[in-house]
Parts: C-alpha cells; structure tokens; sequence
C-alpha cells in the first residue's frame, strides 16, 4: 500500500541517530528517501558494534545500531568534499522536496550545499537542520551529543536513586525526541507548501527538544520554584505510582486516580485507606508517601509477582511486570501487533522494530532493510542521467563508491 508521503524525495544528509530517525520515519510514511553517507566511512554507526549484521561466513556487517534508524532507504556514497561530488548533491537538490542535515552550524555552507544556498534553486525545498544547540547563540558551535545534552537539559538530574549517581536514560531518548519533532516540522512545512510553494528552514537543536521534553518536570520547576529531586522509580506527582518487590521479582504499579486506589486499598485488605484524610486524595498520598508507600510494600511483599497481577488485572489497576528488552519483544501483546519483523537485504536476515503508526489499520513500516554503504550509488545516478562510464570515472576518483 502507498504510503502518505509518496513521490516526495528527502536527501538524508544526516548521521548517528536524531537525523537518521526522521529520515527513516519519512521512509515509513512512503517518501523516497536516499542517505548521502562518505564514501570509506558512511554513517558513524555502521561501527558502532558489537553486536553486528553478519555476512554468510559470520563476518561482520554493519552494526546494530545502524540497523536500527535507517530502513527504507536508498545509500548514495558521495564525497561532498570534492567538486564533482558537490555537483551531485546539487543536481539531486534540484529536485527533492526535503534536506535533513546534522552538520555543524556552517559546515555544510563552505561546499555551498546549504539550505540556503540549495534553496535558491529550489525554492520549494524545504531544509531541516539538527544540531546540539541550535544555529545561534554562545554555544551555536559547540558539537551535541545525546549523553551531555541529558546532562545539560536536566534530565540526568531526575534520574536514578535519590541517593545514588544522576543518571542517563538507557536509551538516546532526547535523539529519538528530536528526530521526532524534526519529522514533524517537515510535515507541517510540507503542508504550508501545498499552499504556498515556499520551502521553510527548519532549526532544530538538542538541548532545545530536551527541555521541551522534560514537561511536568520543567514547569514542577517554574510553578513549584523549585528543582526537582531524584525519585528513583516512584512519580514526583503521583502515589502510589512505583515499582514494588514481591515474593519473586518486581512489578510496576500505576494508580493514577482516586477510585483506582479505592479499589488497590479494597483488594490490599484495607478499605479504610480509601477514606483516610491522609490517602484519600492524590494530593494526600503524595504528603503523606512515605507511610502509604511502606504500607503498600509490606502487602505487596506477601505474594508473587503473577499472582498480584492477575489480581489488579481482575480489579482494574493499572499495573504491570518489568520485563527486559528480549522479553518486552517476546511479549503477547507485542506479537500480536506484529511489531517485531524481519527484512532481508542480500539474502541476510535483517530484525526490524515495526513503526508504531498504523493508517487504516495496516502499518506504515517500510519494508526495505538499512541498505549496505553505497549500494544504490549507481541506481540514483544512472537515474540521474549519468552513464556507466561516467559513474566508473567518478569511482575511479573516489567521488562516489
């Protein structure tokens, strides 16, 4: 099935994460979307091993981590340092409707493949540009990472034990959070251009998602004056909204309203906590957290994770077990939404976590697997007008791979 975004060509100038992650959702929705990688190096995450794609003899491909943020899209090894390879990327500008890139402030303006420069031949091209802190002020010209910008943003400050180290998310949440707001600047720019046919520049930096992101957090912080502590896995506005220990393991609970606790406090044992001045009310269990949390626990602490689970499951309480990644992909629900797949690229099995987005029931996910460096090169340009002895001088150049 076509996809929403079909016939709109992006040019994937971007590499490790937050770039690559807007691309390859773009993919999903249907557009044509090739990734401009150096022809000896390609995206930095094609190193980022182990673990690996493996070939036929069990040597290594690409990364994991590559695999994960470039599917569905086409690999065009260029080097834009040269002039012939500058002239490539231009004539591809010429007609793309998007450019993704995550260069530094001013890095791509010195080949002249800029937004601003591309634009003035193709007025309607619309430019994204991610970096760590954004086209202007002091730290413009700082490079950003996902590990410093959690530091920087606060969101290391709310992670982890109250007692223990500040901590990072485990996963590159604020280079996810950015591709995902960098995607959707470009569909909101997409559509002013069916109106206008103006292309927009679109800045998007790091740190700025990362604040953005910290939501009750940050206004916790501007309303409350006053910053945040650490919390471990309890919920600074919410209780009993935490992890507690059974008899073999940990479940998470997740009371989010009064007659939910109504009914926790019923199947614990204990009704009369429903009426309690001290816990009838959220505002009254977070003053009172301590108390209730050590009451909740020591109940908890009685019987097997399963058990309780099936119990708030029958009494409808939100709650749920802490599973692992491996079983989090093995999980019922998530075989059911078929959300675990499989692309193959040269004969080789390529594991995929399916597009959570579903148009009409049927997903979006793009079934071409993360392409090999390169391995398109001579398909864009022969579609771009280039002969087999014109692509075989510039491979001869080491303009294109």
């Amino acid at each position: 099935m076509a996809g929403p975004l079909e016939g709109r060509v992006v040019l994937d100038m971007s590499r490790v994460l937050a770039g690559p992650w807007a691309g390859q959702l773009l993919a999903d929705l249907g557009a044509r979307v090739i990734k401009i990688e150096h022809p000896t190096r390609g995206d930095d995450t094609r190193a980022w091993g182990p673990p690996w794609l493996e070939d036929a003899a069990g040597g290594p491909l690409d990364a994991a981590y590559y695999l994960c943020a470039n599917r569905g899209k086409q690999s065009l090894a260029v080097d834009i340092a040269r002039p012939e390879g500058q002239a490539l990327i231009r004539a591809l500008a010429a007609r793309a409707d998007i450019l993704i890139e995550n260069f530094k402030v001013g890095g791509l303006a010195r080949y002249g493949l800029d937004h601003a420069s591309l634009k003035a031949e193709n007025p309607g091209l619309i430019g994204c540009s991610i970096t760590g802190f954004g086209q202007d002020g002091p730290y413009a010209g700082r490079p950003g990472y996902d590990f410093m910008i959690q530091a920087m943003g606060g969101l290391m400050s709310l992670t982890g034990e109250p007692d223990g180290m500040p901590m990072k998310t485990g996963v590159a949440i604020t280079d996810v959070m950015t591709g995902l707001y960098a995607a959707v600047g470009i569909l909101a720019a997409l559509d002013e251009r069916a109106r206008t046919g103006r292309g927009r520049s679109i800045d998007v930096a790091l740190l700025d998602v990362q604040l953005a992101t910290l939501a009750n957090q940050a206004l916790n912080t501007l309303v409350g004056g006053q910053a945040p502590e650490r919390h471990g896995n309890a919920h600074p506005n919410i209780v009993p909204y935490q992890a507690f220990a059974c008899t073999d393991g940990h479940l998470v609970l997740t009371v989010g309203n009064d007659s939910q606790f109504a009914r926790l406090a019923s199947l614990l044992g204990h009704p009369e906590w429903a009426t309690d001045p001290a816990f009838a009310t959220n505002a009254a269990r977070v003053a009172h957290r301590e108390p209730l949390v050590e009451k909740i626990a020591a109940c908890l602490a009685a019987h097997s994770r399963d058990d309780w689970l099936a119990a708030f499951d029958t009494h409808g309480i939100p709650a749920g077990p802490i599973h692992s990644v491996a079983e989090a992909l093995e999980n019922v629900q998530v075989r059911h939404r078929d959300l675990v797949r499989t692309l193959e690229r040269d004969g080789q099995p390529v594991p995929q976590v399916a597009n959570p987005l579903r148009f009409d029931g049927t997903t979006c996910t793009s079934e071409v697997a993360p392409p090999a460096l390169g391995a398109d090169s001579d398909a864009v340009l022969a579609e771009m007008g280039l002969s087999a002895d014109d692509i075989a001088r510039l491979r001869a150049l080491g303009v294109v791979r």
